[in-house]
Protein backbone atom coordinates (compact mmCIF):
# COMPACT_ATOMS: atom_id res chain seq x y z
CA UNK A 1 0.00 0.00 0.00
CA UNK A 2 2.93 2.33 0.63
CA UNK A 3 4.46 1.62 -2.22
CA UNK A 4 0.84 2.05 -4.23
CA UNK A 5 0.98 5.38 -2.97
CA UNK A 6 4.30 7.02 -3.21
CA UNK A 7 3.94 5.97 -7.46
CA UNK A 8 1.20 8.27 -7.64
CA UNK A 9 2.77 11.04 -5.48
CA UNK A 10 6.00 10.23 -7.97
CA UNK A 11 3.84 10.42 -11.25
CA UNK A 12 1.94 13.49 -9.61
CA UNK A 13 5.34 15.28 -9.14
CA UNK A 14 6.39 14.28 -12.87
CA UNK A 15 3.24 15.60 -14.27
CA UNK A 16 3.23 18.85 -12.64
CA UNK A 17 6.72 19.18 -13.42
CA UNK A 18 6.20 19.04 -16.79
CA UNK A 19 3.29 21.70 -16.81
CA UNK A 20 5.75 23.52 -15.16
CA UNK A 21 8.57 23.55 -17.65
CA UNK A 22 6.23 23.60 -20.56
CA UNK A 23 4.74 27.18 -19.02
CA UNK A 24 8.61 28.51 -18.89
CA UNK A 25 9.20 27.61 -22.31
CA UNK A 26 5.90 28.77 -23.59
CA UNK A 27 6.42 32.49 -21.38
CA UNK A 28 10.22 32.73 -22.99
CA UNK A 29 8.58 32.03 -26.35
CA UNK A 30 6.22 35.03 -25.72
CA UNK A 31 8.57 37.10 -24.54
CA UNK A 32 10.89 37.27 -27.53
CA UNK A 33 8.09 37.43 -29.81
CA UNK A 34 6.90 40.36 -27.84
CA UNK A 35 10.28 41.60 -27.76
CA UNK A 36 10.41 41.15 -31.25
CA UNK A 37 7.38 43.36 -31.53
CA UNK A 38 8.94 45.87 -29.56
CA UNK A 39 11.96 45.98 -31.58
CA UNK A 40 10.38 46.33 -34.64
CA UNK A 41 7.83 49.69 -33.08
CA UNK A 42 10.94 51.04 -31.94
CA UNK A 43 12.17 50.94 -35.63
CA UNK A 44 8.88 52.08 -36.95
CA UNK A 45 9.27 55.46 -34.66
CA UNK A 46 12.78 56.17 -35.24
CA UNK A 47 11.39 56.30 -39.37
CA UNK A 48 8.17 58.22 -38.42
CA UNK A 49 10.57 60.95 -37.18
CA UNK A 50 12.74 60.82 -39.59
CA UNK A 51 9.93 61.67 -42.10
CA UNK A 52 8.90 63.96 -39.70
CA UNK A 53 11.64 66.00 -39.67
CA UNK A 54 11.63 65.63 -43.46
CA UNK A 55 8.16 67.37 -43.69
CA UNK A 56 8.64 70.00 -41.23
CA UNK A 57 11.82 71.09 -43.32
CA UNK A 58 9.86 70.47 -46.63
CA UNK A 59 6.95 73.03 -45.08
CA UNK A 60 9.25 75.36 -44.11
CA UNK A 61 10.97 75.81 -47.87
CA UNK A 62 7.68 75.64 -49.52
CA UNK A 63 6.25 78.52 -46.97
CA UNK A 64 9.33 80.77 -47.20
CA UNK A 65 8.38 83.87 -49.14
CA UNK A 66 11.66 83.98 -51.49
CA UNK A 67 10.26 80.33 -52.74
CA UNK A 68 6.38 81.45 -52.84
CA UNK A 69 8.24 84.31 -54.96
CA UNK A 70 9.94 82.37 -56.89
CA UNK A 71 7.07 80.45 -57.76
CA UNK A 72 5.13 82.94 -58.57
CA UNK A 73 7.36 84.80 -61.15
CA UNK A 74 7.94 81.35 -62.80
CA UNK A 75 5.07 80.23 -63.45
CA UNK A 76 2.52 82.71 -62.83
CA UNK A 77 4.52 85.22 -64.20
CA UNK A 78 3.57 87.50 -61.80
CA UNK A 79 5.83 90.42 -60.73
CA UNK A 80 5.60 93.21 -58.35
CA UNK A 81 3.59 96.25 -59.25
CA UNK A 82 5.52 99.40 -59.92
CA UNK A 83 4.94 102.49 -57.14
CA UNK A 84 2.43 104.29 -60.22
CA UNK A 85 0.53 100.79 -60.04
CA UNK A 86 -0.47 101.18 -56.42
CA UNK A 87 -3.27 102.77 -55.08
CA UNK A 88 -4.00 104.24 -51.61
CA UNK A 89 -7.44 104.11 -49.66
CA UNK A 90 -7.86 106.06 -46.83
CA UNK A 91 -10.54 104.13 -44.43
CA UNK A 92 -12.76 106.52 -42.09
Amino acid sequence: MLLQGSTTGVVLFAILTMVSALSVVYVKYDSRLKFNQFQGELREQDRLGVEWGRLQLEAYTWSSQNSIEKLARAKLNLQAPSTEQVIYLNVK
